[in-house]
């Protein structure tokens, strides 16, 4: 008998929601700091307090045992998925408006919805795949190709930053599901931690001097290659906080793929756009553009319909008479 992957949609809509709201709060404070540390230090102090708390979470889940696995490629593969995601989302955000860098990355669900026909082999009809083309065409408004390139806040490559995040969190979360069939939540947030460690340290020792940032102007690329410093005292708390907060996100969004299927989790990631609005206005007193909230409108329109459609067929199947043979 082969192992199936739990379906319990309910959960993992709770699960996706408060990862979400994590990933919000988590994307406010990295912009916060943008300024004044490098990224991969950012990264290794954050991810290295979460793998503390994702410990504690193995052992609420089973022990130390639970951190075996029979695929540690793939694993390795998710890790540094999750760690391109994250650190071409982080570089973007340095250098334009948190709403932007949030609706340009909710592409990543109609990513998913793509990329689950030939990875899960799910089923999309031409209908939710119209959806998605119309959502891709909010992601294009957004790039404004019509607009001159010394007009935009920050250069086109990284405007396109966003979207390669997506795509790498799309084939991640897809991975997850796959993954999820053996593995426990907090030990997928373990693995994805440790990757963040090794990859951060990584930089350290080409980067950590700062010598790659001497003359360079660009805010995206200081805060990728800019020397490390010893946080501030206040700085620490805001450390701290990001850690717990990484813990949260990689045990909540794992658990959510692992609980249900990728098109009826991913919608509910777009959560996340509002909650970048009202950050962004909030704190850094940013309010997006009309082409923005135009792509915004596209983007969540069109992931509610696919939304929508998958729960209209998923209780016509649900209501169909069994037939016996």
């Amino acid at each position: 008998m082969t192992a199936q992957p739990q379906n319990r949609a309910g959960l993992a809509i709770l699960f996706v929601l408060a990862g979400v709201t994590a990933i919000s709060i988590n994307d406010m404070l990295i912009k916060q700091l943008s300024g004044g540390y490098p990224l991969h230090e950012i990264v290794f102090l954050r991810s290295g307090i979460g793998i503390l708390f994702s410990l504690i979470m193995v052992q609420m889940e089973g022990g130390w045992h639970i951190l075996k696995t029979r695929r540690p490629f793939l694993h390795i593969l998710r890790g540094l998925l999750i760690v391109v995601a994250n650190m071409s989302y982080f570089v973007a955000l340095a250098a334009i408006p948190l709403a932007d860098a949030t609706a340009l990355f909710f592409a990543a669900p109609l990513f998913i919805t793509m990329l689950s026909i030939p990875i899960l082999g799910e089923k999309v009809g031409i209908i939710r795949m119209s959806a998605v083309l119309v959502g891709f065409a909010g992601v294009v408004i957004m790039q404004r190709p019509w607009v001159d390139a010394d007009s935009l806040q920050a250069s086109r490559l990284v405007l396109l930053l966003p979207v390669l995040a997506a795509l790498t969190y799309a084939l991640n979360q897809l991975m997850t599901r796959k993954l999820g069939v053996e593995s426990k939540a907090s030990a997928l947030s373990v693995y994805i931690q440790a990757t963040f460690i090794v990859v951060s340290l990584g930089f350290f020792v080409v980067a950590g001097d700062g010598r790659f940032a001497e003359g360079v102007d660009n805010p995206s690329w200081q805060f990728l290659l800019r020397a490390w410093v010893w946080p501030t005292p206040q700085d620490w708390w805001w450390m701290i906080g990001m850690g717990a907060n990484a813990a949260v996100v990689g045990y909540c969004l794992s658990q959510a793929y692992r609980l249900a299927d990728a098109a009826t989790v991913a919608p509910f990631e777009y959560v996340g756009l509002p909650l970048a609005v009202f950050w962004g206005w909030a704190i850094f007193a940013e309010l997006p553009v009309w082409e923005v909230w135009a792509g915004i409108a596209l983007i969540l329109g069109s992931g509610l319909f696919v939304f929508l459609r998958e729960r209209q067929k998923t209780r016509i199947v649900a209501r169909a008479p069994v037939r016996r043979r």
